[in-house]
């Protein structure tokens, strides 16, 4: 991605004060990000509703639910349930919780609640009710200006962040300036950050990747090999091109880390909850008996209904995305529509 160029006086004067973020939500990838912060001593609170987990987490500073190795060593008053307090004391604001649920954990708050407040989404999700991206969400619902809204993209899985492993991250945003100022908060001897203006494109792309994502665990539990996923991620990547040229035309490099970089972590990884997700179902699981033994998100799944419904308007061909909404939603057997994809693909 290429680095923002920025007015002097403007990056004084974003770059001066020292950032006090917060972080919500209580899953690996908050964890992650909150290790992160700490490691690079940034002023860090951190929000999440389970009081126990608090509790936890104060006496033995790891979260003993997700990445239980790394170490969240900060002060009791900086771990809370408040999310009032939280909020009223950011600067930055970090959403990490998952899409289904981040309606429900911000409902307490008043519309002014982000006022002249950084936002920053860690969600790989869209608000699935309302097939809104979490910017517009928040732009709708909290009258967030699009400038302040920032976006942490991929390609990174939280469990490499705990393990301290070489790890990339991407910042989108409107405003190249505050991206960097976040960037710049976020990078240490184990994370890279860069940045990019292609803020609705990196996050449709964060979304989509986890639809493929599935698609490949699919395939995977169905018994297909290494020949075919090649062939089914660079399909996928044909499709999410012609998706974001259509729903939002700039000049990107679809080849990017932020874009074929994240599809490939998603697609292939062993961290990959939406892959795993994917294998369980051409196992043989149902939808619904294979979200109850993860006991963990799959943003796919809520995904592919939100894209199939803005798909009804733009048309676009999404032949991949398609044949996981017609497993997930309508029931058909993934053996068929593997074999019927099959066909398809080139």
């Amino acid at each position: 991605m290429r680095q923002p160029k920025v007015n002097a006086g403007l990056q004084s004067r974003l770059a001066g004060p020292t950032p006090q973020i917060a972080i919500l939500g209580g899953g690996s990838w908050a964890t992650a990000l909150v290790k992160i912060l700490l490691d690079n001593r940034v002023d860090v609170r951190w929000w999440m509703r389970n009081s126990e987990t608090v509790q936890f987490i104060r006496k033995y500073h790891h979260n003993p639910r997700y990445l239980p190795a790394a170490t969240v060593r900060m002060k009791s008053s900086a771990i809370s349930t408040d999310l009032h307090a939280t909020v009223q004391w950011a600067t930055h604001v970090v959403m990490a919780v998952p899409s289904a649920f981040l309606k429900a954990a911000l409902s307490p708050l008043s519309r002014e609640a982000f006022l002249n407040k950084i936002v920053i989404s860690a969600v790989k999700g869209m608000i699935p009710d309302e097939n809104l991206l979490i910017g517009q969400y928040l732009l709708r619902h909290f009258d967030l200006p699009e400038e302040r809204f920032l976006l942490i993209g991929g390609p990174c899985h939280a469990e490499e962040v705990a393990q301290e492993k070489l790890s990339y991250l991407t910042i989108s945003g409107r405003d190249p300036v505050r991206a960097e100022f976040l960037a710049s908060a976020l990078r240490n001897r184990y994370v890279h950050a860069s940045v990019s203006e292609d803020s609705e494109g990196t996050e449709y792309a964060a979304i989509m990747k986890n639809i493929y994502a599935v698609a490949g665990g699919i395939a995977h539990g169905l018994g297909y090999g290494d020949n075919f996923m090649a062939v089914l991620v660079s399909n996928a990547i044909i499709e999410l091109k012609q998706f974001l040229r259509s729903i939002y035309p700039v000049r990107r490099d679809i080849k990017g880390s932020a874009y074929l970089g994240d599809l490939l972590v998603t697609a292939y990884s062993q961290y990959s909850r939406n892959r795993t997700f994917g294998t369980m179902l051409g196992k043989g699981y149902s939808v619904r008996s294979a979200q109850l033994e993860m006991n963990m998100v799959a943003e796919g799944y809520y995904a592919v209904r939100c894209i199939h419904e803005i798909n009804r308007v733009k048309r676009c061909s999404l032949p991949i995305a398609e044949t996981v909404y017609r497993i997930l939603y309508e029931g058909n057997p993934p053996r068929d529509e593997f074999e019927k994809l099959s066909l398809r693909l080139r």
